[in-house]
């Protein structure tokens, strides 16, 4: 707090100075500015002082604390614009310059600012605003000293020491560094004793207020040092009151990636799995609930909802991604209501921080080949774009491993593009806005198929999925920069998507036009102990629906207000309690309120608890393939004039508890995490698929709850072996028809572990996963020969990938790798294959991979 009002008393006197010099122009010519530049440690001290050592400036002083330099300049000779511009050269961005990518890339890596977020995150907070807004300030007190300590290698490198010994010298106050060789200490002495294994012991003297950086090598200190971090592949920070995961690009290459659905085969919370046995579309499952109850978006604006939801992760390319947030449970009020079991929310590369080419070049042994280009082009101080291209074709019409007479994935093109734009003025209003395109075109069936002498026929059975999408986006923000605490953002983001489609004789054809905005206002109550974020909401949808001989029709409309309360006294302990009240015009009002809360109660070990309530409207033909692609007659019971389909909103509430504990294994950082969350059901709309000539939706009547645990533990092994292991059990049941049924096409258990060795530009990636048994729908109305079994057999898959970084000036990637390599896929799965056209047809009861071992290889190519 000391330190916030410290930075507010700089802001008067900067006002006070400059008004003053306004005052006095005609007799004075020399002035004095006070304004923030980006910058971590000493270094980057010395390189901004020197910047300014040219005529005009009479003296220069950079806090390395504060961040705030102080320049005394002569007017008349030079301008505070030429001063920024001088800064901004020198590689750091100003208050109101920001450094060229060049300028800023040409630093050494330790004085990277952007990514080290001073100092490893120290200070790290969720709301993207919030960062804009510097809130690294937010925890700071002159009561505490913060430093890193760091080990020097043969070859003179820099690497931070995870384990370190903190101690007040004469007492038995002390601390450990974490795994970025990070240490925060309150202060209670003069002298402070630094210790590790293998190195000789240091005694330095630290005063409040001071960032401290040691380097242990060979029992010498010295006095310059280059300050490095590094950070796992995915990490949760331990001062995000939300427990999220953050996908970091470096795990995205783990795996090829070429889609957002193939970027979770190294996360062991997230299930991805095929909807069916002939549309090749996939969901994925988180706590043991299907997709559709996770909330996706797209840098926080709604992503592929309502009809996109069943191809909507094939839609969004791996090499568009920057990273990916996952988080369990409800999440803020401030991102909707649709979240129950979670929110997965994916950063695009941007026209700031991705490179100025990328291109990824792909191909399988499947016949799938994969193109992409990514361009960003700086235009001036304000203005910068990015273009991503996309294009993937599949024409391996034999595709079937299991020579049921279908092929395992239909075959045709996919394109998509995005073209975004981003503005900084450099006084606090910032905005990007965008526009996306996609065009889908996917056909399957029987290998005989023929789409001109066969649709709509029985000569062969077919399919066709035809889509397109275009998608406007815009966000708009304002900092206040005299409170920077203070901002105001506006997102925007509108769609209209389109699919035509049949599937043997079924025909769906369904439009989608969707409208959002979202309005936030943050600050504070007095002190930034009491944060707030207040707004409010729109959500237009439009839908129709030609199923068989059906339509359905309906427009949705929803607004609402949220209101969100930070309560943070220390740095051990947030609280975040929210409410947002909402009207549907097809339901009403409701409410929605939100809790969660951390609390560290020693270094190392934090504790998280949440609970909330989520609310969403079920699309039962776009989220359900198994409608489409089996022989079942439809059945839409308890129905009512009212709702979406005469069907009530599926309303759950979610709750749960997180313990996250960092700790030494093999002397090396090590962290153990363990959570539980449980869902329990109001209203549901329930899936029955218990008899395999009908598939019925009913609002629930009964019990539906999940219960998920996970275990996870992720350690170094060895030098540059970094090791993740993971089991989760689920208990998933819901009430079919007045029986309580464990949930089907779900395994209850599942294990994971996952390899990454990096040594001299060689990654190695292995992993390897077990699901256990999944409880099959009963099939026991079916003659013999179309039954099958109550439960799926457990299996084992494994990826594996190995990739080489060649060049050094604009370094390439060459990678290959394989996919399912124990070649187990799913025997028999379409029922009745032989006769597709008869009611025994069904290719929706999917356990397992459609498709065995697949093989690939690939180059990467940038151009920072």
């Amino acid at each position: 707090m000391k330190r916030l009002k410290y930075i507010v008393l700089l802001y008067l006197l900067f006002t006070s100075i400059t008004s003053q010099a306004q005052n006095d122009k005609t007799n004075h010519t020399d002035t004095t500015a006070i304004f923030k530049v980006s910058g971590v440690c000493s270094q980057c001290k010395d390189r901004i002082e020197e910047a300014l050592q040219v005529k005009g400036v009479q003296a220069a002083d950079w806090n390395l604390d504060t961040k705030m330099l102080t320049v005394t300049y002569n007017t008349e000779r030079l301008s505070l614009e030429k001063i920024n511009n001088k800064i901004a050269a020198a590689g750091h961005d100003t208050y109101t310059k920001k450094a060229a990518d060049a300028d800023y890339y040409a630093l050494p890596k330790c004085c990277r600012y952007r990514e080290l977020n001073s100092m490893a995150d120290i200070d790290h907070t969720k709301d993207a605003a919030a960062t804009a807004s510097d809130n690294s300030t937010t925890h700071a007190t002159t009561h505490y000293i913060k430093g890193v300590v760091l080990e020097e290698d043969k070859k003179g490198a820099f690497k931070p020491l995870a384990g370190a010994s903190i101690v007040w010298l004469g007492t038995n106050t002390g601390t450990t560094t974490d795994e970025n060789g990070v240490f925060s200490i309150q202060h209670d002495g003069e002298r402070l004793v630094i210790s590790y294994t293998g190195f000789a012991s240091d005694t330095i003297a630290a005063f409040p207020a001071q960032d401290l950086k040691i380097v242990l090598a060979n029992g010498t200190q010295l006095n310059e040092v280059k300050v490095t971090s590094s950070r796992a592949s995915t990490y949760i920070s331990s001062k995000d009151p939300f427990r999220t995961s953050t996908i970091t690009q470096k795990e995205l290459f783990k795996a090829a990636c070429c889609n957002l659905s193939e970027s979770f085969e190294t996360n062991p919370s997230v299930d991805v799995s095929y909807n069916d046995a002939v549309t090749g579309s996939k969901q994925i499952q988180l706590l043991g609930l299907a997709g559709v109850y996770t909330q996706l978006t797209v840098e926080n604006l709604p992503g592929p909802r309502g009809l996109g939801t069943s191809l909507g992760l094939n839609s969004i390319p791996g090499t568009w991604i920057e990273s990916i947030q996952l988080s369990k449970g409800t999440g803020s009020v401030a991102n909707g209501y649709e979240s129950i079991a979670g929110q997965i929310n994916v950063e695009l590369k941007k026209p700031l921080t991705s490179e100025r080419l990328y291109a990824n070049l792909y191909v399988n042994d499947f016949g799938k080949t994969d193109v992409n280009l990514n361009l960003t082009q700086k235009l001036n101080n304000k203005w910068s774009t990015t273009l991503l291209l996309h294009d993937d074709f599949f024409n391996n019409k034999k595709l079937d491993f299991n020579k049921d007479g279908f092929r395992d994935l239909p075959t045709g093109n996919l394109f998509s593009a995005v073209n975004r734009w981003n503005y900084d003025d450099g006084k606090g209003l910032m905005s990007q806005f965008g526009i996306k395109l996609l065009n889908d075109k996917k056909t399957g069936g029987q290998i005989d198929y023929n789409e001109s002498t066969d649709k709509f026929t029985t000569n062969n059975y077919g399919l066709a999925i035809n889509t397109k999408r275009i998608e406007g986006f815009a966000k708009i923000g304002y900092v206040f920069p005299q409170k920077k605490y203070k901002s105001v953002g506006l997102q925007l983001s509108a769609f209209d998507h389109q699919q035509s489609s049949y599937f043997g004789l079924t025909n769906y054809d369904a439009h989608q036009q969707n409208f959002y905005s979202n309005l936030i206002y943050q600050s504070i109550i007095h002190t930034t102990t009491h944060k707030f974020r207040t707004g409010l909401s729109f959500v237009y949808d439009k839908y129709n629906e030609d199923f068989k001989t059906n339509n359905y029709k309906r427009k949705e409309i929803v607004s609402g207000a949220f209101f969100e309360y930070t309560y943070t006294p220390s740095d051990k302990f947030d609280v975040v309690a929210g409410i947002r009240e909402d009207y549907n015009s097809l339901y009403g009002w409701f409410t929605t309120p939100r809790l969660n809360v951390r609390y560290e109660p020693i270094k190392g070990t934090v504790i998280r608890v949440s609970a909330g309530r989520g609310q969403r409207t079920a699309n039962i033909f776009a989220e359900n393939n198994s409608v489409l692609v089996s022989a079942r007659a439809i059945e839409i019971m308890n129905g009512d004039a009212t709702g979406a389909y005469g069907l009530k909103p599926e309303v759950a509430w979610n709750k749960g508890i997180s313990v996250d504990q960092k700790f030494r294994l093999f002397n090396r950082a090590a962290n153990l995490g363990v959570d539980f969350f449980r869902n329990d059901f109001v209203n549901q709309v329930v899936v029955d698929v218990e008899d395999p000539r009908t598939i019925k939706f009913y609002n629930l009547q009964g019990k539906s709850y999940s219960n998920s645990l996970q275990a996870e533990l992720s350690f170094i092994l060895i030098q540059h072996l970094d090791v993740r292991l993971a089991y989760r059990l689920f208990d998933v049941k819901t009430t079919y028809s007045d029986q309580l049924l464990e949930k089907p096409l779900t395994a209850q258990n599942r294990a994971f572990a996952n390899l990454a060795y990096e040594v001299k530009g060689w990654k190695f990636d292995y992993t390897v996963s077990y699901s256990g048994k999944k409880r099959l729908p009963s099939t026991t109305a079916n003659p013999p020969m179309y039954q099958r079994a109550g439960y799926s057999p457990s299996f084992v898959t494994m990826n594996a990938q190995v990739s080489k970084t060649l060049g050094k000036k604009n370094p390439f990637d060459v990678y290959v790798g394989g996919e399912n390599l124990t070649n187990f896929y799913q025997k028999n799965a379409i029922i009745a294959a032989t006769q597709p056209f008869s009611e025994y047809f069904d290719a929706s009861l999917i356990w397992g991979p459609v498709s065995g071992r697949m093989l690939y290889a690939g180059i990467r190519f940038r151009i920072k």
